[in-house]
Parts: C-alpha cells; sequence; structure tokens
C-alpha cells in the first residue's frame, strides 16, 4: 500500500518540486499552502506522514504541530529556513519528529521520510516479554502502548521509539550514539540534542516526578538507562 504524504509549504516551487520526487517514488501526495489548510486536509486524508514549512503565512509551525499533536501521532517532518538549535528545540519539543534545514537535499529528504514512515509502523518481533510494568506505568511492548494509572498515555512514534529501545535494554545504559541511530537513523549519531527533548518529554507523561526520574534516567555523557 501506497504511503500517504502531506505537505505543507507557501512556497510552489517546493510543493512542485517534492509533489514531482515523491509520487515518482510511489508516495501519494497531498498539499496544503497554510496552517489551517492544513490541520483540515490532515483531518481528510489521514496522511502516513506530513513534511511541514515552520514559516506559513498564517500559523506559526509549532502551533500546527501542537494542533495535530492533539489528535494524531503522525509522524511530522519539519523543514525551515531558520538554523538556529532553539527552533529545533522548540519544533521538537512541539511533538515534531525530526527537522530538515532549507536547502535540503532530496535524496536527505527521502531518507529522513522513509524513517519517520518505518518507526510508525516498527511491529514487535516475539519471543520477548511483551508487558513491562513500573510502579508508575506499564509498557506494553506488543500493543505498542503504554498505561499509566490505567489511562493510556499518547506518544508520539518517535517517543515511542526511545522509549521501546530503553525497555527492550531495560538495566542496561543505552548510549547516546546507539539511541540515535537506532530511532532517528546514522546520519543523527551527533545530534544529542534530540535526545534531551524527548527524555524530559518522556518523563514529563511518565514520571510522578518527572525532575527526579526514578525510571528513565540519565547516565551523564554517556547515554540513558530503563529501571522497571
Amino acid at each position: 500500500m501506497r504511503s500517504r504524504v502531506l505537505v505543507v509549504d507557501d512556497e510552489p516551487q517546493i510543493v512542485r518540486t517534492l509533489r514531482i520526487n515523491l509520487t515518482a517514488r510511489g508516495y501519494e501526495v497531498a498539499t496544503a499552502a497554510d496552517g489551517r489548510e492544513a490541520l483540515q486536509v490532515a483531518a481528510a486524508t489521514r496522511p502516513d506522514v506530513v513534511v511541514l514549512d515552520l514559516g506559513l503565512p498564517d500559523l506559526d509551525g509549532s502551533a500546527v504541530i501542537e494542533g495535530l499533536r492533539g489528535w494524531t501521532s503522525v509522524p511530522i517532518i519539519v523543514l525551515s529556513a531558520r538554523t538556529d538549535s532553539g527552533d529545533k528545540v522548540a519544533a521538537l519539543d512541539a511533538g515534531a519528529d525530526d527537522y530538515v534545514t532549507k536547502p535540503f537535499g532530496m535524496d536527505e529528504l527521502l531518507a529522513r521520510l522513509r524513517a519517520a514512515v518505518r518507526r510508525a509502523s516498527t511491529t514487535v518481533p516475539g519471543g520477548e516479554e511483551a508487558v513491562v510494568a513500573t510502579d508508575a506505568f506499564t509498557v506494553d511492548l506488543a500493543a505498542k502502548k503504554v498505561l499509566r494509572d490505567g489511562t493510556e498515555v499518547h506518544l508520539t512514534p518517535t517517543e515511542w521509539g526511545v522509549l521501546e529501545l530503553l525497555v527492550r535494554n531495560k538495566g542496561k545504559l543505552v548510549g547516546q550514539k546507539q539511541l540515535l541511530q537506532e530511532v532517528w537513523g546514522p546520519a543523527y549519531a551527533s545530534e544529542t540534542h534530540y535526545l534531551r527533548v524527548y527524555l524530559a518529554q518522556l518523563r514529563r507523561k511518565l514520571e510522578p516526578q518527572p525532575s527526579r526520574p526514578r525510571h528513565l534516567l540519565t547516565e551523564a555523557g554517556m547515554g540513558y538507562r530503563f529501571e522497571p
């Protein structure tokens, strides 16, 4: 089945280029030129991945991300001419899964698209402990769900990818480089700020005291560890 991509950008030339390249590679492509249209088209077409420009004429891209995250965990790849790391962190914090700086190479964007779709559809191999419980939350690896106080916690595909890798290696240190490579891909080995953002988000959602985590632990300068 073909993956559906929603491209959100107010620059017609970029939209046209992406539509041609993505269609040629077998994707179904929907487009939107501003934030409000993006939210309407996303609700109508239920895309498998969203490629979103931050600099839209009506809404800031972060507001669009938050609007999408209110009801869907679809992977969101941000496109932006903004190179400041603060903008990257803000977009990731709002719920984006990845950040590509303009101008970008088509091959790089396509690789990130494939990785985002793959993360969202990863299945759990058999033969492992399917449910891992802590005193604060329960992780069901088979169903790809997290429960806290009996209620499902809404995680994005990337948040789930980080948590899943840590839980599968419970009690063991998972290095920063390994986390980045396995969740985002080989090109991300030095993007350690991604990890800081995502671990903070997971702790806010799962830890009783996010500032004093008991289960999602940082090994300073080395990596992270999950303790049940």
